[in-house]
């Protein structure tokens, strides 16, 4: 499946902004595939329900879910609902891109994303970007957010990842603002500075480190419409 960039003439304006606040929104990334993309995770049967307690993380595969039932998987949200209240939290569903490159996701299309990702002229324009020429691979996941899902505040600032900053590519459409799942960044006094309403075919970046969330999707967003997303972070080297 092809993917390239769209060509534009904005390039310059996103730079200053991302200069400027450390975070950019850049819409029409993809001059094709974005489409084809878009549905094939959408069909897919490897998503696995991904969430925390404390320090540990968990992943529930669809036969896993399956064999717990509506009510249990009901009861789990509520619990990880409870504890995101006051902790750090997230819950939500993804299908990795092993970091080695001879391994597979099990999603061919995914992985054919990971390595535009990674392919010379996506990495060039993401150092124009970010103002780092020492970018050298993205780590890849698809993410997909129901009703419920969350990722409370955190910086993306981990020991030992060389992460210069993290990317979001939207998958999204349509969505509507009171759904929630909105990337929100956080002023220093705790309020919202900005947030990024998911959409389709956008590009999101953030610097390392910097306190954002991603808002928990609303109980009335539209379930045949879930918050869809390749992410990851720009590092310096490969793991």
């Amino acid at each position: 499946m092809p993917y390239a960039l769209r060509l534009r003439d904005d390039e310059a304006e996103l730079t200053a902004r991302f200069r400027s606040s450390g975070r950019l929104h850049a819409a029409g990334l993809l001059a094709e595939g974005a489409a084809a993309l878009r549905d094939t995770l959408l069909a897919s049967e490897r998503w696995n329900l991904v969430f925390n307690r404390g320090d540990q993380l968990y992943e529930l595969d669809r036969p896993t879910r399956d064999a717990m039932g509506a009510e249990k998987l009901a009861q789990l949200l509520g619990a990880i609902h409870r504890e995101g209240r006051h902790d750090f939290e997230y819950v939500f569903e993804n299908i990795r891109v092993p970091d080695d490159a001879a391994a597979s996701s099990g999603v061919p299309a995914l992985d054919a994303f990971a390595r535009f990702l990674n392919s010379a002229a996506f990495l060039a324009f993401a150092r124009r970007l970010v103002g780092c020429d020492d970018i050298a691979y993205a780590d890849c996941q698809a993410t997909l957010y129901r009703p419920g899902h969350f990722l409370n505040e955190h910086d993306d600032d981990v020991a030992g990842k060389d992460r210069v900053a993290a990317y979001v590519v939207n998958l999204t459409q349509p969505w509507r603002p009171h759904w929630g799942g909105q990337l929100q960044f956080l002023a220093d006094d705790g309020h919202v500075a900005e947030a990024f309403v998911p959409a389709f075919n956008a590009l999101n970046l953030l610097r390392v480190p910097q306190r954002h969330l991603v808002s928990a999707v609303a109980p009335m967003a539209d379930p045949a419409t879930p918050r869809l997303s390749i992410t990851g972070w720009l590092r310096r080297r490969r793991p």
